[in-house]
């Protein structure tokens, strides 16, 4: 294996928790909660994992400044723009969406923590993003572009290690549920649960993409950062598990699925889900333990991969109740 570079500045390993009321309420099985919503950096959240590696990648190519793009309210660039300041890089941000009046929430945080912003629309945030990376250039500066949400070969090693430090916790996790989009975090946990001998089975929950495609992402980003422990592994689409029934309505679009399910986790267990990552996997969660998907003998792992600060943004926050 070739020598892999991180910084360790996420607080690790985190917790395992049980969840026995939202167990009893919902009478169905066994149900853990694995707390990446505490990793530390800037509120928690799974993009710190993969910074680990992005940022120390950035470093090792002599970067100055970190380049990436999101949403308005994207957790991948709070926790971008935090790990920029922590390691004295600047940060520039393409950020899709209408600038607000009073900024919230994981945007307010991004000016924090002193990101550059450049506002464009979701139809042309690729060609902004590029663009913004070629004027830094331009300018004399190294440029280092993390991609949307961290989901890159280097990005995924974060969540292959997250499974070795699963498997040490002997958590007894017949499954393990959590949310996939960008396929970093999956690509990583399928990986992962191949080195590391994971034998629980692995189901994301969709929250924007259809299920071949995402299948076929998670199963080629797999493959390509499995190259960086040494010989290539192989992964196909078939062996990925994706479930994309909760994502219909549409990226951030908050339905019952996501409200009920963030309802849930507070009254039960006093979690705070966000509205669009984990709200959506844990509400597809609940209904697949209500349709008896789960085995009652089963342990179910919920992997928080953070994210609760979107709570508090005004789009979220008078809806959420």
């Amino acid at each position: 294996m070739s020598k892999i570079s991180r910084l360790n500045f996420a607080h690790l390993p985190t917790p395992v928790e049980a969840m026995d009321r939202l167990s009893e309420e919902l009478n169905g099985p066994k149900l853990l909660i694995k707390r990446d919503d505490q990793t530390g950096l800037a509120t928690g959240g799974n993009k710190a994992r993969k910074l680990e590696f992005l940022v120390a990648e950035a470093r090792d190519q002599h970067a100055d400044m970190l380049i990436s793009a999101g949403a308005l309210q994207s957790n991948h660039c709070r926790q971008t723009a935090a790990a920029a300041a922590r390691f004295g890089l600047d940060c520039t941000l393409v950020l899709f969406g209408d600038p607000p009046e009073h900024p919230s929430a994981n945007l307010l945080l991004d000016k924090l923590f002193g990101a550059q912003i450049v506002y464009t629309d979701r139809a042309h945030r690729d060609e902004m993003l590029q663009q913004t990376y070629e004027d830094a250039k331009k300018q004399g500066r190294v440029p280092y572009l993390v991609p949307y949400g961290g989901s890159s070969p280097t990005g995924a090693l974060g969540y292959a290690f997250a499974m070795e430090e699963l498997a040490a916790q002997n958590t007894g996790a017949d499954w393990v549920v959590f949310a996939s989009s960008s396929g970093g975090t999956h690509a990583g946990m399928v990986l992962g649960a191949r080195i590391f001998g994971f034998k629980g089975r692995l189901l994301g929950i969709s929250i924007d993409e259809p299920q071949r495609h995402l299948q076929e992402h998670v199963a080629r980003l797999a493959s390509d950062a499995s190259e960086k422990f040494g010989k290539r592994i192989l992964f196909v689409a078939d062996e990925v598990m994706v479930n994309a029934n909760y994502c219909e309505a549409g990226y951030g679009v908050l339905t019952e699925t996501e409200r009920e399910a963030v309802h849930l986790f507070a009254r039960m267990e006093g979690l705070l889900l966000d509205p669009v990552y984990t709200g959506r996997a844990a509400g597809g969660m609940i209904d697949l333990i209500r349709k008896g998907f789960f085995k009652k003998e089963e342990t179910v792992l919920f992997w928080h991969t953070g994210g609760a600060t979107a709570l508090f943004a005004e789009k979220y926050s008078q809806d959420i109740l």
